[in-house]
């Protein structure tokens, strides 16, 4: 597994981790509300995305099997995964649970 990625999700903030591919149309849609989620929450957390297409390995791993998939990582452990497009407020109410927990 990709020892970068496993070290961004061992942060004791929380790491917002979008699972898309390229050819994924409603993955498309999802950069817009994860800029608007960052510009909100700022600081307090962290947001990656992942190509499932380019990275098999970590898709495998956390069980993706289907895109968009967003989850959440504090201190490596997944604390929550949301499939499909999801809102901003859903995943800022999500992400603020664990921002000081």
């Amino acid at each position: 597994m990709n020892g970068r990625f496993l070290s961004i999700i061992n942060s004791d903030k929380p790491v917002l981790v979008d699972f898309f591919a390229e050819w994924c149309g409603p993955c498309k849609q999802m950069s817009p509300i994860l800029k608007e989620v960052k510009s909100e929450l700022k600081e307090n957390v962290r947001i990656i995305k992942v190509d499932v297409d380019k990275n098999p390995m970590i898709a495998t791993r956390y069980q993706i099997r289907n895109i968009p998939t967003v989850m959440v990582f504090k201190n490596g452990e997944p604390l929550w995964t949301g499939v499909g497009l999801k809102l901003a407020n859903e995943l800022k109410t999500v992400l603020n649970q664990h921002i000081n927990s």
